[in-house]
């Protein structure tokens, strides 16, 4: 449910409203748009329609959010997220980002190398896998904090921001000293337990979209880590598992516009991982940011040929400057700079 507050409203006024939600054992959440302030109460709604809310000095309309997912809804915030990090970048603003590195941190030189080349092409962020969660327990797992002391220190050698993943909640604190973003996987999704820990951690979160998760099941997601006060996130389209064999996943172009339908989230898309052949990443990468995303994760590595994690999917420096070339007129046709 949601309380909408005239133009008129005063601070003291949503003060009191939230107090009063306070009261009744629900969360208040303000979310302050350009032309009014909303109030998202999280809870049993039958608490809130004892108070007669319409009633109160500064509000507008209470309206109940029919979707399960109340905070990441357009309902609940209209306009569309813009999260500011530092250094002026913004994810879900007019300018399309673009986080490119390695699949995984494999020494300092190889990162030194990729990164050198993904900034020389345009990208803002580093990313790169300190932690690695791998179907197999015999594969290449990361080099865990120094991997993530690589990235800190690489990253700020050439002004680019790092994302990185978490697996677990006991690592949440270490990986947000080193990184700019936390990565939530695939295979995490619904680890509801790290969502919650990465929702009160309040640093920015990039949620990637489970292997078999439909669209309600990731803005479900994203809500755990709104619902801990944590509106700082970003999602993420990296491919579905259907019956087609062809590509490692089956990229889902339709769930961009959806999304953006749904929720004042940023998206990005992760043709990547999306495609696993780095012959399809470029083509589904100009596809999504044509279909509205609001940025790319794309995997470069110097010598795909000897990458410890995912090779097979990885551009060289060269095709990575290629195919920000290409995406650079079709974001302007869709109104986007690069």
């Amino acid at each position: 449910m949601i309380i909408v507050m005239k133009t008129s409203a005063t601070p003291d006024e949503i003060h009191h409203i939230c107090e009063k939600v306070k009261e009744l054992g629900l969360t208040p959440h303000v979310s302050r748009g350009v032309e009014r302030t909303i109030i998202g109460v999280i809870g049993e709604e039958e608490k809130v329609r004892v108070q007669p809310f319409e009633t109160y000095p500064g509000v507008d309309s209470v309206v109940p959010i029919l979707r399960p997912y109340k905070l990441a809804s357009r309902d609940f915030k209209p306009e569309a997220t813009e999260l500011e990090m530092k250094d002026g970048v913004v994810v879900g603003g007019k300018k399309v980002v673009v986080m490119a590195g390695p699949c995984s941190v494999e020494n300092r030189d190889m990162l030194f190398e990729v990164a050198k080349e993904v900034r020389s092409g345009g990208a803002t962020f580093l990313r790169g896998g300190a932690f690695k969660p791998r179907t197999s327990p015999y594969s290449f797992q990361g080099l865990g904090e120094e991997g993530l002391k690589y990235l800190r220190e690489v990253a700020d050698q050439f002004g680019l921001l790092v994302v990185t993943e978490v697996m677990d909640t006991r690592t949440v604190e270490l990986v947000s000293r080193y990184a700019d973003m936390l990565q939530i996987g695939a295979r995490n999704m619904q680890n509801f337990d790290l969502l919650k820990e990465a929702g009160i951690s309040k640093k920015p979160v990039l949620l990637k979209r489970g292997l078999s998760a439909t669209i309600s099941e990731l803005l479900l997601s994203a809500e755990y880590l709104l619902s801990k006060g944590n509106f700082k996130v970003v999602l993420c389209e990296r491919g579905i598992r259907t019956f087609e064999t062809a590509t490692r996943n089956t990229v889902d172009i339709n769930a961009i516009p959806v999304l953006k339908h749904e929720t004042h989230l940023p998206v990005i898309v992760d043709p990547s991982h999306g495609t696993g052949k780095w012959e399809y990443v470029a083509p589904i990468a100009r596809a999504a940011i044509a279909a509205g995303a609001d940025g790319l994760m794309i995997e470069v590595h110097h010598k795909p040929e000897e990458a410890l994690s995912d090779g097979a999917q990885s551009l060289l420096p060269k095709k990575f400057r290629q195919l920000m070339n290409e995406i650079r007129p079709i974001a302007q046709a869709v109104g986007r700079e690069l």
